[in-house]
């Protein structure tokens, strides 16, 4: 066996991000050289390709060239509409009526018929809301923030909220405090002390209806509460549950009776609806208005290709329909049952089911090292990894489709734990090797926090 450096096995992205007495691109250099180190002894699980459509089992390649294949459970296509022959033929349609480009911008030439329609239905979907598209999901949750929040007004936001989000809250204003994930105690306590020193600007607080990492969500009815107690408006970012849970499809915001109380909504379209894009949803046309010509990303960047509206649009059909009802009802058996195997196989699964199925390892060199075997294995699935999530609790993202078949998911959660113990035992090895209780890890033992330790959600 191929002896593997210490230095692959520790550290994270998080120690090359601000290197200190280090020149601009010399700083890349250091980051490039541990990177290269985890890559030659595959350990460097990111940026992999598809060398096929991201279905229950795909071909895939590493970034450095390697090719594989396997079951697939690391594609964002929650009810499997990437390849639907429905999906499909409204794209060849978009294409031959329109070509592949809008060529302009939202706010000048670049809306076509699909981008009109697709608004339009959204917003029936919606509850009748006035809605804004966005080129990216990420476009929509940086904008949202940006368009609306001045420098005089406070983001309060909960500490693991997406990194758009964040962004967006930074580039508006210095007024920006995280609360504890989930705490809406916590968020009342923040919203007081404002109020207490500060009674006139305005407060937007900040969640999102399903965290990525955690596949956990906050009781949005307390904090619409708290806002109202305090003149706070309220933002929640419904990513990944919008269109592929509830009966209806409207994710946690359905589910908690809170569609009409909840000031923006914002969600992509990357995970359920077939297609990049993004929307922010508001209430009034005079908000949607002013967020069109004061968000940058909506006014600056060109709008949704004629190809992606029709693509969204066709896949808004298929979910508000009798087919996405069932896809809806064959996604929750597939997740049920992939909780409950590993659970059986005495793995850790966190959160509450949904879509994305974490599972926790633990310790950032045994996460690296099941990755490998889980690709040796015929297995596919992210490692998530410090700073992503906090140091030590690294973990598997395993996203579950609609279209998986029960065999996939037994297959998986059979390899899963082979690379598991595969991991565990050569890690022994490693540290007998080295005479080390453990692969030491830079800050380790140190109380991770929102910004120093903690990145956001993917």
């Amino acid at each position: 066996m191929k002896s593997i450096p210490k230095a692959a096995l520790s550290g994270s992205l998080k120690d090359y991000r601000a290197l200190k007495n280090s020149g601009l691109m010399a700083r890349a250099d250091s980051f490039f050289s541990w990177q290269d180190l985890r890559r030659q002894h595959g350990l460097w699980p990111y940026a992999r390709s598809t060398s096929s459509a991201p279905r229950p089992r795909s071909d895939i390649r590493t970034d450095a060239g390697k090719a594989t294949s396997g079951v697939n459970f690391a594609s964002q296509d929650y009810l499997s509409l990437s390849s639907h022959p429905r999906i499909k033929a409204a794209a060849r349609e978009a294409i031959d009526k329109y070509g592949v480009h809008s060529a302009g911008s939202a706010a000048l030439l670049g809306n076509t018929a699909y981008s009109l329609q697709l608004s339009a239905a959204f917003s029936e979907f919606l509850g009748g809301r006035e809605v804004v598209l966005y080129p990216t999901g990420w476009a929509a949750g940086y904008g949202a923030i940006q368009g609306f929040v001045r420098s005089d007004d406070y983001v309060v936001m909960d500490m693991l909220a997406h990194s758009c989000l964040q962004a967006g809250a930074a580039a508006a204003t210095q007024k920006v405090q995280y609360f504890r994930h989930l705490d809406s105690d916590a968020v009342a306590r923040r919203l007081a002390n404002i109020r207490a020193a500060d009674t006139k600007n305005n407060i937007l607080v900040v969640t999102e209806s399903l965290f990525s990492m955690h596949s956990d969500t906050p009781d949005l009815r307390a904090l619409r509460s708290v806002c109202d107690a305090y003149g706070a408006s309220l933002l929640v970012d419904c990513a990944h549950d919008l269109g592929c849970m509830g009966e209806d499809g409207l994710g946690h915001i359905g589910q908690q009776g809170m569609l009409d109380e909840i000031d923006i909504i914002i969600g992509s379209f990357s995970k359920t609806f077939a297609s990049n894009g993004g929307f922010v949803a508001v209430k009034t046309r005079a908000a949607a208005e002013y967020l069109r010509y004061y968000s940058a990303p909506h006014t600056f960047s060109n709008a949704l290709s004629p190809v992606q509206a029709a693509t969204v649009l066709e896949a808004l059909s298929i979910i508000r329909g009798r087919e996405g009802k069932e896809l809806r009802h064959k996604l929750r058996d597939n997740v049920n049952h992939l909780r409950e195997s590993m659970a059986r196989s005495g793995r850790e699964v966190l959160g509450e089911p949904s879509p994305i199925v974490p599972v926790r390892v633990g310790g950032e060199a045994l996460g690296r090292l099941a990755s490998k075997y889980l690709s040796l294995f015929a297995g596919i699935a992210n490692l998530v990894e410090f700073p992503a999530v906090p140091l030590g609790q690294s973990r598997f993202r395993f996203q579950v489709m609609a279209a998986h078949a029960a065999e996939d998911i037994e297959a998986m959660v059979a390899t899963f734990n082979r690379a598991m113990d595969s991991a565990a035992e050569e890690l022994d090895q490693i540290q007998g090797e080295t005479g080390a209780q453990q692969v030491a890890l830079p800050g380790a033992g140190k109380t991770p926090t929102a910004l120093d330790d903690t990145l956001t959600e993917a």
